[in-house]
């Protein structure tokens, strides 16, 4: 039975997960709450990452963006993943079940038997090298830790204190970072986490939950942790010269790790998505492949497989990649937009990624406020017709765009943009309904809307005037009342103008309605004076049965009464088409006053 299952039945409370993350070391951290473009202050930007050299051409772009004039500083940093839940002390006890773990397949190693060697500390200054070399050398000894997690107990803990060793040493020691290190930093670490990762065994897409389903952790992760804790502080080293490590760390080093941000575990993807940003700083000449392979990973994600694990620590990479774009943007950057961040709107699990990808968007929009366009008309496009959750998200994201856009861009799209609120208004789903109606208590959009109230007001009203009499929510009816109470003050002359409107259009639909009804009731008066009438009503004669017979004959098994109901069913079918194209025909001329030339015999 799953937890989920029992957690219902024992009317336990659901536990929430806990968003933490690792915005203290690339200054990835929380997004502030929406505010009004007029409330908005500037703060402290966030950290750059260290960067080797001065950029040209195509590496003109800072890993994180200093802050500039009239734009956002306190979404500086994109969105964090989800990792941890809370723990709740009230409440009823849960029994926590058992993780879900498994393992990659490692290539494990014949000999496994490590011998404990020196600590670094201890050595001579000059025999520190090669006791660091030997140490790498020896933690490159893959063990097994799911068909037998029991064996090599001894020779698992040498290599997890060997670990631990270096990572303090590198930490706390100055000029340790030799030439001769840099090789066997990266074979270690290649050797430890580039494998080939295990089927997934979660659910897929809009199925997965991650309040609820579990992730599925790896098994030998108190070797791999280490490893990347290894490495990156490998990376952070005020020794370490990029100069000297690009030798090593390639594009087939940066290929291999991209494929891991695949694993199931988010405790690694939260590790590489550190690393990742890290090479980016400091790797210049690697930058224009690192974009291009995460474009060949969103690609393939949105247009094959629609399955990937980590879209959302991609995103978030790439939100601190667009925030440190070089001004004007180029049309690589702009063409990214366009045929890769609009496109992951389609995706079913959009909810995984979705506050990241909204974070990536805004970016480029504060960078240049031209795509303004494009993106609000893209959104439009892939708006959902039939997923309220989904639906709800798009509103989010739309608020955020209109929170930056520039009045120049906002009067090119407001009729398209307003046309899908009022359809977002008169939805029965309330909280899509009330969402859109939140847009009414952000001061900047109101002042967007105020200054081109004659041009929104006419495609709202209706919607608005329509739903608080006939929503079935109250609170939907109050949220109506508000936005309809603004739109008066804001212009009562055009508020009543577009009431008096309102009412007209809704006379003259009642009219033609029962135009519409008089005229159906005219043809079937006319249709019952027709000498025909009782031809087409009543059921033809056994007669005509008979010669029927003996015309066609009958297939094996087919009475006579079959025969008659096909027959009867084929006429009906018949008076009905000609019925219906002559009432429309009728309708045509009656609409350009001629119902009385060429009318139609049946009419006669």
């Amino acid at each position: 039975v799953s937890e989920r299952g029992r957690r219902r039945r024992e009317g336990e409370q659901r536990p929430r997960r806990e968003r933490i993350g690792i915005g203290f070391r690339i200054g990835i951290g929380f997004r502030m709450p929406n505010k009004s473009k007029k409330e908005k202050e500037p703060n402290k930007p966030g950290k750059s990452p260290k960067s080797s050299g001065k950029d040209g051409g195509d590496n003109a772009e800072e890993v994180q963006q200093q802050p500039t004039a009239n734009k956002r500083p306190s979404n500086s940093v994109p969105p964090q993943t989800q990792l941890n839940k809370i723990k709740y002390s009230g409440g009823p006890q849960i029994v926590k079940k058992e993780r879900r773990q498994s393992s990659s397949r490692f290539n494990l190693a014949k000999n496994r038997e490590l011998q404990k060697l020196p600590a670094l500390k201890d050595a001579q200054s000059h025999e520190r090298e090669e006791l660091f070399v030997q140490k790498l050398r020896q933690c490159c000894v893959l063990f097994d830790f799911v068909s037998d997690p029991l064996s090599d107990l001894k020779y698992k803990e040498v290599k997890r204190a060997g670990l631990n060793e270096m990572v303090e040493y590198i930490t706390h020691n100055r000029d340790v970072i030799t030439e001769a290190i840099y090789p066997e930093a990266v074979i270690m670490f290649s050797i430890n986490l580039f494998r080939t990762l295990p089927p997934s065994s979660n659910p897929t897409g809009a199925e997965f939950d991650p309040e609820e389903d579990e992730p599925t952790l790896e098994a030998a992760w108190p070797h791999l942790q280490l490893v990347y804790e290894f490495f990156l502080r490998f990376l952070e080293c005020a020794d370490f010269q990029p100069n000297v490590a690009k030798k090593y760390v390639d594009q087939k080093f940066v290929m291999s790790l991209l494929e891991l941000f695949d694993s199931e575990d988010p405790r690694e993807r939260d590790f590489l998505k550190t690393i990742l940003h890290r090479i980016y700083g400091k790797f210049l000449g690697l930058r224009a492949y690192i974009r291009r392979q995460i474009n060949n990973i969103f690609y393939r994600f949105i247009y094959e497989t629609e399955h990937h694990n980590g879209i959302a620590e991609l995103l978030e990479i790439l939100g601190s990649i667009i925030n440190g774009f070089a001004l004007p943007l180029k049309e690589e950057h702009k063409m990214f937009l366009i045929r890769v961040l609009l496109p992951l709107h389609k995706v079913k699990s959009l909810s995984v990624y979705h506050p990241q990808l909204a974070y990536c968007v805004v970016q480029f929009l504060e960078k240049d406020s031209s795509l303004t366009e494009p993106v609000i008309v893209g959104l439009l496009k892939f708006w959902p017709k039939t997923h309220s959750p989904k639906e709800v998200m798009f509103l989010n994201e739309l608020e955020e765009i209109l929170d930056v856009i520039e009045p120049s861009e906002f009067v090119k799209v407001m009729e398209p943009l307003f046309r899908q609120l009022a359809k977002c208004v008169s939805s029965p789903h309330f909280q899509v309904a009330e969402r859109a109606l939140y847009y009414w208590n952000n001061e900047y959009i109101m002042s967007l809307i105020s200054d081109n109230a004659a041009r929104i007001l006419p495609i709202m009203f209706p919607a608005l005037y329509k739903n608080s009499k006939s929503h079935w929510n109250k609170t939907i009816h109050g949220l109506i009342y508000n936005a309809l109470k603004l739109f008066m003050e804001m212009n009562q002359k055009l508020f009543d103008d577009c009431t008096q409107q309102y009412k007209a259009e809704k006379q003259k639909e009642k009219f033609k309605l029962k135009e519409r009804e008089e005229i159906w009731q005219k043809i079937e008066h006319l249709a019952q004076h027709n000498p025909q009438f009782n031809t087409y009503v009543e059921p033809p004669a056994a007669s005509s049965v008979l010669s029927m017979e003996t015309e066609t004959p009958t297939a094996e098994g087919v009475s006579a009464e079959d025969i008659q109901l096909l027959k009867k069913a084929v006429e009906t079918e018949a008076v009905q088409e000609t019925l219906l194209n002559t009432v429309d025909g009728y309708e045509r001329r009656q609409e350009n006053g001629d119902d009385r030339k060429n009318r139609s015999p049946m009419l006669e």
